[in-house]
């Protein structure tokens, strides 16, 4: 190893350190100002230089490569002079007040050499900027260090700083160049998170202080799974920082990561469970709701089977509190009929994936989106959706990657993207047909690849040929060029990672479209490699993890069938399964329409919120004799129509793991206590278990002791132990504590063999069709600043950002129907109605609408229908056939008795 001496110590380094890196490897401070690990050197405070020997003059710590033979000295006179003296320069002009405030980085150098008393300067109000509802901005307290600047371009992308004038005459501002609220700002904090002056702060510290402890635990939003550090003073949670050694999100968080925790202090969190008598709710202790529920648990077995009962796990719920629950009904009442929210989103990306491949779940890493040359990013939002996965994939395109996006709309990505190709909702089935054929018809196939890994090549072949670009482009509306050039791009510059969200599988063939990528990426050789896979990008925090432990009707932990590996689980549970296939979530709401299932308990999941038909569903659920709903909060289903309400710990007041979308296990750790009385989603299961006579098997005292159960009946995270995940997250298939994980799957083989067959996909166009009545098209989706059913972001001060859902309208669309931005628009379809306002986008495409489902003043799945993919019954929510009609006032007040805003209509 290279060898270099610094203040007289003779070291040994690896290569491509700088000498700033290796003075922090050996504890040496030097003062910086400017530098941050995440971003490229600046070396504009100066702060840091340092002597070298052989050197005419010092050079910047942060910037210089060490290298062979370097002699360094860090603190000699001449350099404690210049950086006294550069220091005191710019305390002259900053204002005297920040002695009083919480250290900064700049206020400890300034202690540091004994300058405090050289604070000079005064605030000025017109620097001042309080219009964020997070962030303070006081530019009085810049000192032009422009970490705001670069960490915005090199880790968000976001650009909204900008430098104006020179020299003394310098600002820093907004893009808006008026206020921050007004900018191009998407509120992820990185630019406070890097400040050293406070001249950036987050006003969470100025209202309640600084954290006196900070903890380590995961995000609770999205399949990211971005590691956190959570500060909490005097019980409450007032400041979340992004963990800067995270192998998710290298040092950055999203704002709903870093802003959105509150929620866990709304005036409305229920904190006592509650029983609805004669239409109205009452409280009662845990002993009496453990009772009733026990009660009419037993009742409705005893009455109509165990057919008659389900559960529904939570994807806001941990690992451990998943595999509780598919165990309870397993065991206690009898029934595979238990289910998760994947059902609604990713379960065709599981079902694919382990159908073609043998693992239902990415096959690579977010790692890769740095290694990947060109990135296939289809039916997914990210920037808003995955945010911090948006911002790495904006960065490599930034780097010279080949981005190609495949969307309906014009998303953010599309702005730095190769190709954007826009097929009509529903038709990506024939576009990636389409690529396919080009990549055979022009000899674009990885031959090697396909002799050792692949079969059924001939007769995909004969199968695929048909679909020509210009056959494809007279179905999806992408001009054949297009698709040739993106088939050309994914095939020929390698390797090609393909990411894809919910515009990919919320449709009628939402399967069968994964399955296409999966043949891309078989003919192209793009599986099994750093920088390539097929990658889900899984909706919320933890939906991988709640399948995955076995809230599936057809599968097991480990998402293994259930026949499969029924004698392992009878032996380690010391219970007999219940035979045969379980009913999934739309399957249940059938059955209890029907008036077949009686019973219903919902854990971390707005049922009538989130799912379509919204009329269909709401018939179903009234139609329950047992409704048990626990949450956070009386959400939509809880406050219509529950029977029980039972209120637990947040994520931020609990001990255990989830699974994020790249199959990592990482934990997540208490910050706060939770409400007095309140307990973990396992806790109440358990105790509800106890009180209905199966007290074995569920007497956990601790998450990590229901983990090590996992563990014991899930081969492939056999070796992922508590102890080893205080090190960071691991990926499975860990069979052993040896193992170090695996980042990328099918290296060498598949589960299902050496070699994985392409499949024959044909197009078959939704039901849901457009007509004279219905002419426009429906997408629904996500926004950055809300989350899901909106139980956790709506109670913070996102709802300011994001205040309600609105219809995102084209601009020649907009003209046709006379509409103007917040105006109030009817959207109905053939299923019912729902009132909201209007957003004139430029993003938007004629006859095609979009809009976010957060909130239930607007009910949005009042309009979705009843149809579902045909291999695991995910709704189609990206294809609703609607008209729009414009509501003046006059008649919004008039059925403001009547329905208001939601107003719905019957089939």
């Amino acid at each position: 190893m290279p060898c270099a001496t610094i203040d007289g110590q003779r070291i040994e380094f690896e290569a491509g350190l700088t000498i700033l890196q290796a003075l922090q490897g050996l504890a040496i401070e030097v003062p910086q100002l400017c530098h941050d690990e995440r971003v490229a050197p600046a070396a504009v405070c100066r702060l840091c230089v340092v002597e070298v020997e052989g050197l005419p003059r010092p050079v910047p710590a942060c910037a210089t490569p060490l290298l062979e033979g370097m002699s360094i000295w860090t603190h000699p006179p001449r350099i404690e002079g210049y950086r006294r003296t550069t220091l005191s320069l710019l305390a002259r002009t900053h204002p005297a007040e920040v002695a009083h405030l919480p250290e900064t980085p700049f206020l400890r150098a300034l202690r540091s050499y004994g300058l405090t008393g050289e604070l000079g300067g005064a605030s000025d109000p017109s620097l001042v900027d309080d219009s964020h509802p997070y962030l303070h901005v006081d530019m009085s307290r810049c000192i032009y260090c422009f970490r705001c600047v670069r960490i915005c371009d090199e880790l968000q992308g976001q650009f909204v700083w900008t430098v104006l004038n020179r020299g003394r005459h310098t600002r820093i501002v907004p893009d808006s160049i008026t206020t921050l609220r007004e900018s191009s700002c998407v509120s992820c904090g990185a630019c406070v998170d890097t400040c050293p002056t406070g001249a950036l702060e987050d006003k969470t510290l100025l209202a309640f202080g600084l954290p006196t402890s900070w903890t380590r635990t995961t995000c609770p939003y999205c399949g990211v799974g971005c590691e956190m550090e959570v500060g909490a003073r005097n019980g409450r949670i007032v400041t979340a920082r992004p963990a800067r050694d995270a192998l998710v999100n290298k040092g950055h968080l999203c704002a709903k990561g870093r802003y959105a925790f509150d929620f866990v202090r709304a005036p409305d969190r229920v904190t006592a469970p509650m029983i609805r008598e004669g239409g109205r709710w009452r409280t009662v202790s845990w002993e009496d709701a453990m009772g009733f529920v026990a009660g009419r648990l037993r009742e409705t077995l005893e009455r109509h089977g165990p057919r008659a009962v389900a559960v529904l796990g939570s994807a806001r719920a941990t690992n451990e509190e998943n595999y509780v629950a598919q165990k309870f009904a397993r065991v206690v009442l009898g029934t595979n009929n238990v289910d998760c929210c994947a059902r609604v989103c990713h379960a065709p990306s599981a079902a694919a994936l382990k159908a073609m491949l043998g693992t239902g779940a990415a096959t690579n890493s977010y790692d890769d989106i740095e290694q990947a040359r060109t990135i296939l990013v289809c039916g997914a939002n990210v920037t808003h959706s995955h945010p911090v996965v948006g911002a790495r994939i904006k960065q490599a395109a930034l780097r010279g990657a080949h981005l190609v996006v495949v969307d309906p709309r014009r998303i953010e990505l599309a702005d730095y993207a190769d190709l954007h190709l826009r097929p009509r909702p529903g038709t990506d089935i024939p576009l990636l047909n389409a690529m396919a054929q080009v990549i055979v018809s022009e000899g674009l196939v990885d031959e090697a690849f396909e002799r050792e890994r692949v079969s059924e090549r001939e007769a995909f072949e004969a199968f695929i040929a048909p679909f020509t670009p210009e056959r494809a482009a007279a179905l999806c509306g992408v001009e054949a060029a297009l698709i040739r050039e993106a088939a050309r791009l994914y095939a020929q510059e390698r390797p090609s990672m393909s990411l894809h969200g919910l515009g990919m599988t919320e449709h009628v063939q939402g399967t069968e479209a994964v399955m296409c990528l999966v043949n891309l990426a078989l003919l192209t050789g793009n599986l099994g490699r750093p920088g390539a896979g097929v990658n889900p990008l899984r909706g919320q925090n933890n939906v991988q993890g709640a399948a995955h432990m076995g809230c599936e009707p057809s599968n097991l932990t480990g998402y293994v069938p259930i026949e499969a590996a029924r004698a392992r689980f009878e032996s380690a549970w010391n219970a007999p399964l219940p035979r045969g296939r379980g009913l999934d979530l739309l399957e249940v709401l059938d059955a209890a329409r029907a008036g077949s299932l009686r019973a219903l308990w919902a854990i971390g999941y707005d049922v009538l919120l989130t799912c379509p038909d919204a009329h269909t569903t709401r018939d179903a659920l009234a139609a329950l004799d047992l409704l048990v709903v626990q949450d956070l909060f009386l959400n939509e289903t809880a406050r219509e129509l529950g029977t029980v309400f039972l209120p637990v710990a947040a994520s931020f007041e609990k001990e255990g793991t989830f699974m994020n979308a790249e199959r990592r296990i990482q934990r997540v750790r208490r910050v706060v206590a939770p409400p007095a009385g309140l307990k973990a989603d396992w806790e109440v299961l358990c105790a509800v278990a106890q009180a209905m006579g199966h007290p074995e098997g569920f007497r956990f005292r601790s998450a990590e002791e229901i983990w090590d159960e996992i563990r014991g009946v899930w081969t492939a995270g056999a070796g992922i132990s508590y102890a080893r995940l205080e090190r960071g997250g691991i990926q499975w298939p860990c069979p052993t504590e040896e193992h170090p994980g695996t980042k990328v799957l099918h290296s060498e083989s598949f589960p299902i063999g050496r070699r994985a067959a392409l499949r024959r996909i044909d197009f078959h166009p939704s039901p849901e069709r457009t007509s004279e009545e219905f002419p426009l098209v429906l997408i629904t989706g996500r926004a950055l600043y809300q989350f899901n059913a909106g139980t956790m972001t709506r109670r913070t001060l996102n709802a300011e950002l994001h205040p309600r859902d609105a219809l995102s309208v084209s601009q020649d669309d907009a003209r046709r129907l006379a509409l103007g931005d917040g105006d109030l628009a009817r959207v109905r379809s053939r299923h019912g109605e729902a009132t909201l306002p209007v957003h004139v986008d430029a993003a938007m495409r004629a006859g095609e609408l979009f809009a976010t489902f957060h909130t239930g003043e607007v009910l949005l799945n009042q309009v979705t229908g009843p149809y579902r993919d045909g291999e695991t019954d995910t709704p189609e929510y990206k294809v609703t056939a609607v008209r729009v009609e414009k509501v003046s006032l006059d008649v919004l007040r008039g059925s403001a008795g009547s329905g208001g805003v939601t107003g719905s209509a019957r089939r």
